[in-house]
C-alpha cells in the first residue's frame, strides 16, 4: 500500500491544478452585472420610492377656524378634537395601501400638536386631554401598532412665536424643537421642510445648514425633504402632477428653499445632474389642505389621473388626507380612498404581459449562463433582476412579449421599470402593437405609466424599443394592464 500511495503522490500536483481550472472555468461562466451610471440613489431614498404612495396628515387650530394659513393669534382652546382617534387615521392610511403618513407637528401658525418644553402655544392650553393630550404621540403609538412608519413637518415659518424675525434666537428655537422631536418619538422616516411664507412676512433667514446636519445627526436613516433636498425635491407643484419628463437626477447647486423661478427644473430634473434627488409630488384630496365642512373629496377620475401623473412619472405621490373637527378623517374621504385604493388594484393585479408564450430582445448581456434575459422583466423583483443588452450591440435596443392566443392582447396601459439602483438611464422610448406605434415618452426611471390615448388596443406583439439612453438600458419590468376606468 506505501509503493502505491507513493506512484500517486507526483500526480498530485497535477491533479490539483487541474481543479482550480475547472473552478475557474466555472466562475468565468457567470456573467459581470454592468457598471453603474452615477448619481445613485441611496438605501432609505430607494425604500422611499418602493412606497409609491404616502399620506399627510393636515391638523391643527386651521381645522376649527376654516383657514389654510393661520395668523398665530389663535386662542388654543379651539383646539378640541373630542373623538380623535390616530388608530382610525391609521387604519385609513393600511386600507389605502399606505406605509408612511406625515403629520403637521406645527404649521404656520405656529401652534404645536405637541406639549414642547419651549413654547405654552401648544397643545397644554387646550381642553383636549384636559391640556394632557399629545397628538404626535398618540400617531406614533397607533402607527408602531399597524407597522407604518411616521413623518413629521415643522413649519419654519412661525406667525405666534415673538422669536421669529430675529435670526439667531429664533433658529435655536426651532433647532430646539426639531430635536425634541427627532429625540423623544422614536424612528421619523421623512422630514419636511419648505420655504412658505406670506408676501409681507418678517425677513427671517433659516439655518438650513444646521438643521440638516442636527437632523442626520440625530436620525441618519431619515429622508429630508425641501424644495432643494437633500434626499427628496419638491416637484414644483401642488397639483400631483410631474413633468412628463422626469429625472431623478439634478443638480443641487442649482436649487434654493423658496426660491423663485425653479419650477420647471424641479419638475423635469436634469440627466446631467449630479445628485440623485426624486421628486414628491405634494396634493391634497379635498381642494384645501385643512378639513373644511364646505368641501369634498376629489372624484375617484382625478384621483387616478393624479396617480399616472406622479407615480407614472417617476415620483411619489404624497397625498393629503385631514382630520376633522372631532379628529377623524371623514367618511367620505375614507370611501375615496378605499375606492382609490381598489381602483388601483383592480389596474394592476393582472399583467397580461405574463401569459405571452414568447418574450425577446434586441440582444442579451452574456452568454446562456448570464442572468440578464428579457424574461427578467417579468418577475416579482423591480430593482435588481433586468433585461441588459450587449455592451456591443449596435442599433436601437428593443424587448418584445408575442401573444401565444390568436385573439392576442387587450390593453389600455403600459408600465416599464428601470433598474434604477444602477442609475437613470432612458431618454427616449417607443412603444408599438403589431408594428403600429400606440406610445412614445421620454424619461422611464422607477415607474412610467403609459395611459393609451387610443383606448384599448389588440394585438399579438408589443415591442418597448429604446431610442436614446445614458449607456446600455437595464429594464426590471414590464407590464401590459387594463384600466377599466379609463374613457378618453
Amino acid at each position: 500500500m506505501a509503493k502505491l500511495w507513493c506512484c500517486w503522490w507526483p500526480l498530485t500536483p497535477l491533479l490539483f491544478q487541474l481543479l482550480i481550472n475547472s473552478a475557474i472555468s466555472r466562475l468565468e461562466q457567470a456573467t459581470t452585472p454592468p457598471l453603474p451610471i452615477l448619481p445613485l440613489p441611496s438605501f432609505s431614498q430607494l425604500k422611499w420610492q418602493q412606497r409609491e404612495l404616502i399620506m399627510f396628515l393636515h391638523f391643527g387650530v386651521n381645522t376649527f377656524t376654516g383657514s389654510e394659513w393661520g395668523t398665530g393669534h389663535e386662542d388654543p382652546a379651539i383646539f378640541d378634537p373630542v373623538g380623535l382617534d390616530a388608530n382610525q387615521w391609521v387604519d385609513t392610511a393600511v386600507e389605502a395601501g399606505v406605509s408612511l403618513v406625515i403629520l403637521t407637528a406645527k404649521h404656520h401658525d405656529g401652534f404645536c400638536l405637541w406639549p414642547s418644553n419651549y413654547t405654552d402655544h401648544s397643545v397644554v392650553r387646550s381642553p383636549w386631554r384636559n391640556g394632557r393630550g399629545d397628538v404626535v404621540q398618540e400617531l406614533v403609538d397607533a402607527a408602531k401598532t399597524r407597522g407604518v412608519d411616521v413623518g413629521l413637518y415643522l413649519s419654519p415659518w412661525d406667525r405666534h412665536d415673538r422669536r421669529y424675525g430675529r435670526d439667531l434666537v429664533y433658529n435655536e428655537y426651532y433647532l430646539a424643537q426639531l430635536q425634541e422631536l427627532l429625540k423623544k418619538y422614536g424612528s421619523v422616516r421623512e422630514i419636511w421642510f419648505d420655504g412658505a411664507k406670506g408676501a409681507n412676512a418678517t425677513n427671517m433667514t433659516y439655518y438650513f445648514t444646521e438643521w440638516f446636519s442636527m437632523v442626520k445627526e440625530l436620525q441618519s436613516s431619515i429622508n429630508i425633504f425641501s424644495d432643494a433636498g437633500p434626499d427628496i425635491r419638491w416637484v414644483g407643484d401642488e397639483n400631483g402632477s410631474a413633468g412628463s419628463t422626469c429625472w431623478s437626477t439634478i443638480n443641487r447647486s442649482k436649487l434654493a428653499i423658496g426660491k423663485a423661478g425653479i419650477e420647471d427644473y424641479l419638475s423635469t430634473g436634469d440627466p446631467k445632474g449630479r445628485d440623485w434627488l426624486p421628486p414628491e409630488c405634494d396634493v391634497s384630496i379635498r381642494p384645501g389642505w385643512f378639513w373644511h365642512k364646505s368641501e369634498s373629496p376629489k372624484k375617484l377620475s382625478k384621483l387616478l389621473e393624479i396617480y399616472y401623473n406622479s407615480v407614472g412619472r417617476n415620483c411619489l405621490l404624497l397625498l393629503n388626507v385631514p382630520p376633522n373637527t372631532t379628529g377623524l378623517i371623514s367618511e367620505e374621504d375614507v370611501k375615496r380612498l378605499k375606492e382609490f385604493r381598489s381602483a388601483i388594484d383592480t389596474i394592476f393585479s393582472t399583467n397580461l404581459a405574463e401569459s405571452c408564450l414568447l418574450v425577446k430582445a434586441s440582444s442579451k448581456r452574456g452568454g446562456k449562463e448570464g442572468g440578464f434575459g428579457p424574461e427578467n422583466v417579468l418577475d416579482n423583483d423591480h430593482l435588481w433582476t433586468y433585461w441588459a443588452p450587449r455592451d456591443d450591440y449596435k442599433g436601437d435596443h428593443w424587448i418584445e412579449f408575442t401573444s401565444g392566443t390568436d385573439e392576442g392582447l387587450r390593453f389600455n396601459v403600459i408600465r416599464i421599470q428601470e433598474a434604477i439602483g444602477l442609475g437613470q438611464r432612458i431618454k427616449r422610448h417607443e412603444i408599438y402593437v403589431d408594428g403600429i406605434r400606440v406610445a412614445n415618452g421620454t424619461t422611464v426611471g422607477y415607474k412610467r405609466l403609459h395611459r393609451l390615448e387610443g383606448g384599448v388596443v389588440h394585438g399579438r406583439v408589443v415591442r418597448i424599443r429604446i431610442i436614446e439612453s445614458r449607456g446600455v438600458p437595464l429594464i426590471s419590468s414590464v407590464g401590459l394592464h387594463f384600466d377599466p376606468y379609463w374613457h378618453p
